[in-house]
């Protein structure tokens, strides 16, 4: 009897390989969710008790949620349910206090407005994570994560440059520059995104253009 090959491009291969990316996802994007309820909590003024104990109600979540996951091998069933609800709530948590902040109704303590729009961004997509698990057109997927991924890594460094001392001169100068790196490979990522629209069979300029990212990233580290 002959022995059965699974090729790359077998839908039972792409299963068991997009299956394990999901939850290796959901164990990343689970302890950063963890860490955005404490991040808030701990930048929320004493005063505002609600806000505090729903953000530490959604640390304490979440860490659960992070046990369940390491003990497990395939994301389905009751824990994806409660992974997804979990994400959801944490979604609509960092919208309602963004939407106090902006209407001005609450102190922002050191949760400024674009920090909490950048990880309810953050927290979106891992909820389409969740519920897309499938990938779909590599090329499109790829360039869907480099335009995601590049405007988070530019906000990441406009942060950074807001927390940075004065008088750090040549600090300030670097971060000026990433940024200014970043916000380039940004515009060409989404300009990319938009020839891919007409589904072309190759595209080698995006391989450059990845590996310009993956240049400039390590760059940053």
């Amino acid at each position: 009897m002959s022995e059965r090959k699974i090729t790359i491009n077998s839908p039972q291969c792409r299963n068991c390989v997009c299956e394990y990316n999901r939850l290796e996802e959901a164990r990343f994007w689970s302890r950063i969710m963890q860490e955005h309820a404490l991040f808030i909590k701990l930048g929320l003024p004493a005063d505002q008790r609600e806000f505090r104990e729903e953000a530490q109600a959604l640390v304490e979540r979440f860490m659960d949620l992070r046990k369940r996951l390491h003990k497990v091998s395939r994301l389905e069933g009751q824990l994806l349910d409660d992974l997804i609800r979990a994400v959801r709530a944490i979604i609509e948590f960092k919208a309602r206090l963004l939407r106090e902040l902006i209407q001005c109704r609450t102190e922002p303590g050191s949760n400024y407005p674009l920090l909490l729009d950048h990880i309810r961004r953050e927290a979106v997509r891992f909820l389409n994570l969740l519920q897309r698990p499938m990938p779909q057109d590599p090329l499109s997927l790829l360039l869907e994560q480099e335009v995601f991924w590049l405007r988070i890594m530019k906000e990441h460094i406009e942060f950074i440059i807001h927390l940075l001392d004065p008088s750090e001169r040549e600090l300030i100068n670097q971060a000026e520059e990433f940024r200014r790196n970043f916000s380039r490979l940004l515009e060409t990522a989404r300009d990319l995104e938009s020839m891919a629209e007409t589904r072309p069979r190759s595209f080698n300029t995006v391989l450059r253009f990845t590996q310009d990212v993956i240049n400039n990233t390590m760059a940053l580290r």
